[in-house]
């Protein structure tokens, strides 16, 4: 193993950002220059890092940090008399400038402006990365993936697919057209198609969207499906449940094997507080009911379509609250007639 400790000097470069952030502190696809570049050394064998920085970008310098490196940040006056003793017997390298690692080499930047024009690059490098692990990537030039991002062998990405944070896609998954996730995991043959995931957890076999809304805090369970125009958030749902279209589902807690039709809502928000649903395995969500918790649905329930449930239902039983439909003949014809009588 390398015995170097790198010491990296966030130097006062914020003129030449758009954010008042040092250069370093940039993202480059989502993620920022100091993380790629501490990724890269520890890959070639470097364990310690010492950041020399203003107590305003103590936190943010922090945050960078890879798991497994020891590394550290102090202000200019702390840096002298710090450094010795976190160093602990290695060998010292300064850096001094703005650097992001392409490909082999460290290079040096001095604007955003020059940020952007290395961002091509090292896109094309995660891409060929992932390509030589296995993974389909239809057309890396529209395609953004986050360096902290794992994506497994057979996996298919399509056009337009942004992947972020410390996202895992496993094997064997469709992500795209047009889908954005981020810091989530996506089980083996899920199907993500025109749609955004977030800080959420997705089974194996799930298939999401097109133009599907995951919020965070969703657990979406094997074999389910969220389909167009569907939004989810703070939900957990069991396997083989399926919300097919237009429909929220927001604070709740769902069984297994539930059926939600279209235009189905958890009215979860009181103006307050967020209250929870809770559904249980194997119900049957008619289409246009309104949910309003606390409530409970039983396993095996039936909800009558056009119903707002806002007392439990019990397990098997069969919950009606709507209008009874009243036909009156003619009516429409007298109306008509006297429309037409009102002309002349």
């Amino acid at each position: 193993m390398d015995k170097k400790c790198v010491v990296i000097f966030l130097t006062d470069d914020t003129a030449s950002t758009y954010n008042g952030k040092p250069l370093m502190l940039q993202d480059a696809l989502f993620c920022p220059v100091l993380n790629w570049c501490m990724r890269a050394w520890m890959e070639k064998g470097v364990g310690r890092f010492f950041v020399v920085c203003g107590e305003e970008d103590m936190a943010a310098a922090a945050a960078c940090f890879p798991e497994g490196a020891v590394a550290a940040a102090g202000t200019l006056d702390t840096y002298a008399q710090d450094l010795e003793v976190f160093a602990h017997g290695c060998w010292i390298e300064e850096v001094r400038e703005a650097m992001l690692p392409v490909g082999s080499m460290m290079l040096s930047f001095h604007s955003t402006q020059e940020l952007v024009r290395l961002q091509g690059a090292v896109r094309d490098d995660i891409a060929a990365y992932h390509q030589r692990t296995g993974v389909n990537i239809l057309d890396p030039e529209t395609t953004y993936i986050d360096p902290r991002v794992t994506i497994g062998a057979g996996t298919t990405i399509l056009p337009g697919t942004i992947l972020r944070g410390n996202t895992v896609i496993g094997p064997d998954c469709e992500i795209g057209p047009n889908a954005m996730v981020v810091d989530c995991a996506v089980g083996a043959g899920s199907v993500v198609n025109a749609s955004q995931i977030y800080e959420s957890e997705l089974g194996r076999e799930v298939h999401v969207g097109p133009y599907a809304h995951i919020r965070p805090k969703c657990r979406v369970g094997d074999g389910c499906k969220v389909g167009a125009y569907v939004e989810i958030k703070n939900a957990v749902f069991g396997p083989g449940t399926k919300m097919s279209h237009l429909t929220y589902v927001g604070d709740a807690d769902v069984g297994g094997g539930v059926n939600f039709g279209c235009g189905t809502i958890t009215s979860n928000y009181d103006g307050f507080r967020k209250h929870r649903t809770v559904i249980g395995d194997g119900a049957f969500i008619g289409c246009n009911t309104n949910l309003v918790p606390p409530v409970s649905v039983g396993a095996g329930a039936y909800i009558a379509a056009g119903t707002t449930v806002t007392r439990d239902v019990e397990t098997d039983a069969l919950a009606v609250g709507r209008v009874r439909q009243e036909n009156k003949p003619g009516w429409a014809k007298r109306r008509r007639e006297l429309e037409k009588g009102k002309k002349k």
